[in-house]
């Protein structure tokens, strides 16, 4: 009898073990999971402005490739853009997409309006 419950408690040990190193696994490999995300601080949408020289700020996360209206832009570390962008009179899209290293691509947009 004492050596099934020796072989049950080996085999819940090393269950407990390989479940523990798989939660563990997935929570430090979510991020790279989950894809990329980003986030437009300002401008707000539908915003408008007297100025055309205006500053898109934001913030990156998972991110290998970050383009502002098709042109490619940089995040700091800590996962902050900022970036200058000229707008033309009246009506404007701006367009911010981001890649991660498996090629998955998120889009956000932003309309904006010159006075």
């Amino acid at each position: 009898m004492s050596s099934r419950i020796r072989l049950l408690a080996k085999i819940v040990i090393i269950a407990v073990l390989v479940g523990g190193f798989s939660f563990f696994g997935l929570f430090k490999a979510w991020d790279y999971l989950a894809g990329p995300k980003i986030s437009i601080e300002s401008p707000k949408d539908g915003e408008t402005f007297s100025s055309s020289y205006i500053e898109v700020k934001g913030t990156a996360e998972n991110v290998s490739l970050l383009s502002l209206d098709g042109r490619q832009i940089y995040a700091g570390q800590d996962g902050v853009f900022k970036e200058n962008l000229l707008l033309a009179k009246g009506y404007n899209i701006i367009e911010l997409s981001a890649k991660d290293k498996f090629n998955r691509e998120i889009k956000l947009k932003r309309e904006v309006v010159l006075k």
